[in-house]
C-alpha cells in the first residue's frame, strides 16, 4: 500500500520554499545547456551518445521515487528489513536485463521497445503492449506523485496561502519545461543532479536523526545492527508475502518486468553510445539499490528509535513516520529542508522520465509519427496536461482507497507485458494478433478472482502474482497460436 501523508506541516515554509525554488531553477538551468538543438531524435534517444556513467549514477535516483523515500523508511516498522531480499533479487534480475533484454533493443535499434512486439507478433500486438503501457504509467505516475504533491501541499503551500489546485499543476509545468527540448538527453544529465540531491539529503537526515539520539556515525550504526528490526532473512513462514524465495525471485521479475519492459525505464538506458555501454550502464547501478535501501531502513529504525526514547506515539501508517517526525520539528529545520529537497528530487527524477516516456510511446507507437517534431511537442503538452489533471483528481477524491486501487491496477498491467514478450522471445510461435487484447484483459481478470479465493483461504500472494499473471498471458497466447496452426490445416 502506497502512503498518504497527511498533518505535515514544516516550521519554516518560506526557507523550504527557497530552496526549492533555487532547485528548480538550477534544473531548468541544465535543461537549457543540454538540450541541444531539441529535435526528435533528441528528445527520444538522446542521439544515442549518453555516458554511461552517466546514466547509471542517474538511474539510481529515477529508479526510487517520492513515494520510495517516505514508504522505505517506515517499512521496518512491520516487515523489518526483509525487503533487502527482495534487492537482492534485483541485482539478479538487471543483469537479465541486460543480457538478454537489450541486445535485443540494441541489435533493432528501437527507439520504443514495444516496436518489438509489432515486428514479432502483429499490429494488435505492439499497439496492445503501447496501450498498457500508456493507461498504466499515466494514471501510476500521477498517483505517486500527487502523494508527493499532498506532502509538498501541507509542508510547504499552505502556510503559504497556495491552494492544493495550484500546486499540482505549478509543479508539473516546472517537469514540463525542462524536459520540453531536449527530452530524454536533458533527463539523463538533471537525474545526475537529482540523485545526487536526494541521496545528500538522505544522509544529513540520518546524520539530523542520530544526533537527536546523542549517536555518533559508529554508535548509529551499531544500535541499527543490534536491533531485532534489522532482520533480513524470513525462511520460516511459507504463507508470508516476506519470505525469503517469495521476495527474491518476485525482485527478480520486478526488475525484468518493470525495467526491462518499461519504456519509462529503458529509454535512458537505451541512450548508450553501444549495446556494451548499455550493459555496463545496467550491471552497474544494480547494485546500488541494496546500500541504497539499507540506508532508507537504517533510519527507519534510527526514527523508530527516537520515538521510543522520547515518547512519541508511532503513527498507525508506518509510511507517515518520516514525514511525522520531520513536519513536528524533531529533527530540525536542517532534516525539514532535506526532507522536501530530497522527496521533489525523487520524484521528480520519476516524473520526469514518466512523461518523457509517455510521449515518446504515444508518437511513435500510437501515433506512429516518430519524426514528425510538431506533433511530438503538442503530445509533450497533451501528457502533461493530462498528467496534472490525474493528480488533481486523486486531490478532488481525496480516497485513499482510490488511490490503492489505482496501484493495484497498475501492478496487474505489467503481468501481460511479461507474458508478450515472454512468448516473442522464448518461443518461435506465432499468436493470433487479434485475440491478444482480449487475452491481455483476461488474464489480469483472472489473477484478481485467484487472488480473491486465495485471500479467502488464507493466502496472500506477494510479488508471485507477477508470476502468474504472466504466465496465464503466455498460456493463452501459446493455445492461439494453437488455434492458427488447426485453421490453417487443409480440410
Amino acid at each position: 500500500m502506497e502512503p498518504t501523508p497527511q498533518g505535515v506541516g514544516l516550521w519554516c515554509p518560506m526557507v523550504t520554499a527557497t530552496v526549492l525554488a533555487c532547485y528548480f531553477v538550477v534544473l531548468y538551468a541544465a535543461s537549457r545547456i543540454f538540450s541541444g538543438r531539441g529535435g526528435n531524435d533528441t528528445f527520444f534517444r538522446g542521439n544515442r551518445s549518453s555516458p554511461w556513467w552517466l546514466v547509471a549514477f542517474g538511474m539510481v535516483g529515477a529508479s526510487v521515487s517520492g513515494i520510495t523515500f517516505i514508504s522505505v523508511t517506515g517499512m521496518v516498522a512491520w516487515s523489518q528489513m526483509t525487503y533487502l531480499q527482495a534487492c537482492a533479487g534485483y541485482i539478479l534480475g538487471y543483469f537479465v536485463v541486460a543480457f538478454v533484454l537489450l541486445p535485443i533493443y540494441y541489435r533493432l535499434n528501437l527507439t520504443t521497445i514495444y516496436t518489438y512486439l509489432g515486428r514479432r507478433l502483429g499490429p494488435r500486438a505492439y499497439r496492445t503492449g503501447s496501450a498498457f503501457f500508456v493507461l498504466s504509467k499515466l494514471s501510476g505516475a500521477a498517483a505517486r506523485f500527487y502523494v508527493v504533491c499532498l506532502v509538498l501541499e501541507q509542508a510547504v503551500m499552505a502556510p503559504l496561502g497556495i491552494p492544493f489546485a495550484v500546486t499540482a499543476p505549478l509543479l508539473v509545468l516546472l517537469i514540463w519545461l525542462y524536459t520540453r527540448n531536449g527530452g530524454i538527453s536533458t533527463l539523463v544529465r538533471t537525474d545526475v543532479i537529482q540523485t545526487a540531491c536526494m541521496l545528500l539529503s538522505l544522509i544529513l537526515i540520518i546524520h539530523a536523526a542520530a544526533s537527536a539520539l546523542g549517536l555518533g556515525p559508529v554508535e548509529a550504526i551499531g544500535l541499527v545492527m543490534d536491533d531485532p528490526r534489522s532482520r533480513i532473512l524470513e525462511l520460516s513462514d511459507w504463507s508470508s508475502p516476506q519470505h525469503f524465495l517469495k521476495q527474491f525471485v518476485g525482485g527478480i521479475f520486478i526488475v525484468v518486468v518493470m525495467t526491462g519492459l518499461d519504456q519509462d525505464m529503458m529509454q535512458k538506458n537505451l541512450t548508450c553510445k553501444s549495446e556494451r555501454e548499455a550493459k555496463v550502464d545496467m550491471c552497474a547501478y544494480s547494485f546500488a539499490f541494496v546500500p541504497l535501501n539499507l540506508l532508507f531502513m537504517s533510519l527507519g529504525i534510527l526514527l523508530l528509535t527516537l520515538c521510543a526514547q522520547r515518547g512519541i506515539s508511532v503513527p498507525s501508517d508506518p509510511d507517515l513516520l518520516l514525514p511525522t517526525l520531520v513536519g513536528d520539528g524533531t529533527l530540525g529545520l536542517l532534516a525539514e529542508i532535506c526532507f522536501a529537497l530530497g522527496i521533489v528530487a525523487a520524484s521528480f527524477s520519476s516524473a520526469d522520465s514518466s512523461l518523457t516516456a509517455l510521449t515518446t510511446s504515444t508518437c511513435v507507437d500510437l501515433l506512429g509519427k516518430e519524426h514528425d517534431e510538431r506533433l511530438r511537442r503538442r503530445v509533450h503538452a497533451l501528457m502533461a496536461a493530462l498528467f496534472a489533471l490525474a493528480v488533481l483528481c486523486f486531490g478532488a477524491a481525496s480516497s485513499t482507497s482510490l488511490i490503492d486501487a489505482i496501484f493495484i491496477l497498475c501492478g496487474y498491467t505489467y503481468g501481460p507485458l511479461l507474458g508478450l514478450f515472454a512468448f516473442a522471445i522464448l518461443t518461435r510461435r506465432q499468436a493470433h494478433d487479434r485475440a491478444v487484447p482480449w487475452i491481455c484483459c483476461l488474464a489480469p481478470l483472472a489473477c484478481l478472482g485467484i487472488d480473491q479465493a486465495a485471500r479467502a483461504m488464507g493466502y496472500r500472494f506477494g510479488y508471485e502474482m507477477l508470476l502468474l499473471n504472466g504466465a496465464l498471458t503466455f498460456a493463452m497466447l501459446f493455445a492461439s497460436g494453437i488455434a492458427i496452426r488447426r485453421d490453417r490445416r487443409p480440410s
